[in-house]
């Protein structure tokens, strides 16, 4: 069982920055791959960024890639996820997921479906 707890959303303006951690409870974090989704009012989740169990492996939504950077660190059982140059159109609702991956440790998600547990969310809000 993975408890996850998002924290540092918040109110920004356009061509800010923002920085999410996602804080992981559990003594086996470091064999989870992650992933950050996010949700709009009356869209469905999508993907935004995904990294190994390892770490050594990302992936980005194209629009995100360049200014968004996803990182892990197994010995705080913590994710991050960095926002640059916000754009009103990241505003969400963004979610912490865990996948449970025993194989390839540089193999990440993409996919709601491989995810075993989410977070609350955290509400981010971007004006211009």
């Amino acid at each position: 069982q993975v408890q996850l707890v998002e924290s540092g959303g918040g109110l920004v303006q356009a061509g800010g920055s923002l920085r999410l951690s996602c804080a992981a409870s559990g003594r086996t974090f470091s064999m989870y791959a992650m992933g950050w989704f996010r949700q709009a009012p009356g869209k469905e989740r999508e993907f935004v960024a995904a990294l190994s169990r390892s770490g050594g492996s990302t992936s980005y939504a194209d629009s995100v890639k360049g200014r968004f950077t996803i990182s892990r660190d197994n010995a705080k059982n913590t994710v991050a996820l960095q926002m640059n140059s916000l754009k009103p159109e990241d505003t969400a609702v963004y979610y912490c997921a865990a996948a449970w991956s025993m194989g390839d440790p540089y193999k990440y998600y993409e996919k709601v479906g491989p995810y075993d547990y989410w977070g609350q969310g955290t509400q981010v809000t971007v004006f211009s």
